[in-house]
């Protein structure tokens, strides 16, 4: 097996992002399953980044995995979404798992240099867990399960019957009974494979188990919502830099000065040169409240189990304040390309607008108002965020 590093991971990214460049806009308009996207990602040791090294992985902290996926993302968000799930699945291993749960899963994943899915959409309860014969049977469906297809593991919420509390599990997917559906068709994203994953009396053991009905949540332990919200951020702002950077080029290389501007280039248009400026500035506040959350969320991760409640809310709160910036950024940006380039970049074979539709697509995720709450809250009162699944 080869061995990766970071080091190797950076030297070969150039040529990633030049091939997933090369049919970005083409997959985009066509959807479908990303396999030879995925298979590149995969042999180039993306999928082991924020497996520690004592598992045999890359052992890179969040800000550095973060800024590969926000790289990735301005040239193919899609691969961007399922590169940073992966990571999300992996959170979830490394906070919740026992020790011999880590050692088992993440040697696994090494070893296998495997994919995983997620169908632990917290927003969706329909998935339930009935105990029997010692063990646990899934029943339901879950939705937006982000790369279940092609992928080895599943990482997966239910609902716990009778007590009605939440519990977190590993499964094979291909265990018998699971069936990922082909019902993935949105306006933007549209290679994420983010279908619906239905469970048809699924057998579970409460060794899957990484997170059981009774088990008590500690400021650590609800660290997965905050690292969930940061992948979003980095996201976004790899869409709005992507917009940003398409754009330039085009204005530079095939763009046209409106009649009455009185120019020789598009460039030297004071009005196009006047919206560079405004998007330049957003993208610029965007990334560093981007970068500052990353570097919150490292020292909080380090802690570890002795997190305290403070601590994890001051990470929840700078990484809402990154969201709503990079929310509103990601939009603006892929519509405001259009005013500097023309009418002659809306022709779909550019597929300029792919960003605003990724963008607009991704950031319904969760509603951005409540992050403005939190924000707002905080700005009048100082009250931190409080923990769940989403903040």
């Amino acid at each position: 097996m080869t061995h990766w590093t970071l080091d190797s991971i950076h030297a070969a990214l150039p040529a990633i992002e030049q091939e997933l460049a090369r049919t970005a806009a083409e997959r985009d308009k066509a959807g479908g399953h990303a396999a030879e996207q995925k298979e590149l990602l995969r042999q180039n040791g993306l999928l082991l980044l924020v497996v520690p090294k004592e598992y045999g992985g890359i052992g890179a902290s969040w800000s550095e995995t973060l800024a590969i996926v926000r790289r990735i993302a301005r040239v193919d968000s899609a691969m961007a979404h399922l590169l940073a799930f992966q990571t999300l699945q992996l959170s979830g291993v490394l906070s919740y798992g026992s020790d011999e749960q880590r050692a088992l899963y993440l040697r696994e994943t090494v070893a296998l240099n495997h994919w995983w899915g997620n169908s632990a959409n917290p927003a969706d309860p329909r998935l339930m867990a009935t105990e029997k014969d010692g063990g646990l049977i899934l029943q339901g469906i879950k939705g937006f399960c982000s790369g279940t297809l092609g992928s080895h593991r599943l990482l997966t919420t239910a609902l716990h019957q009778p007590s009605g509390k939440i519990l977190i599990a590993v499964l094979p997917t291909a265990r018998e009974g699971i069936t990922v559906h082909d019902d993935w068709d949105p306006i933007g994203q549209r290679q994420t494979d983010s279908t619906s994953v239905s469970y048809e009396q699924v057998r579970l053991e409460w060794s899957e188990v990484l997170f059981r009905p009774d088990a008590v949540s500690t400021p650590f332990l609800t660290l997965r919502g905050v690292v969930a919200q940061l992948i979003l951020v980095n996201l976004y702002l790899g869409m709005a830099e992507g917009a940003f950077e398409h754009a330039r080029d085009y204005t530079l290389n095939q763009g046209r000065p409106w009649f009455a501007a009185g120019v020789q280039r598009a460039a030297d248009d004071p009005y196009v040169i006047h919206r560079y400026a405004e998007m330049h500035l957003q993208i610029r506040a965007a990334r560093a409240l981007a970068d500052e959350a990353g570097v919150e969320l490292d020292k909080v991760w380090r802690i570890g189990p002795e997190l305290v409640a403070e601590q994890r809310g001051r990470a929840a709160l700078a990484v809402a304040e990154a969201k709503v910036l990079a929310h509103r950024t990601a939009l603006a940006v892929g519509q405001d390309v259009f005013d500097v380039c023309g009418a002659r970049a809306t022709k779909a074979t550019l597929g300029l607008d792919r960003f605003w539709r990724n963008a607009r697509t991704h950031t319904l995720h969760d509603p951005i108002d409540y992050k403005l709450r939190d924000v707002g809250r905080y700005a009048l009162e100082h009250v931190l965020p409080e923990p769940t699944l989403y903040s």
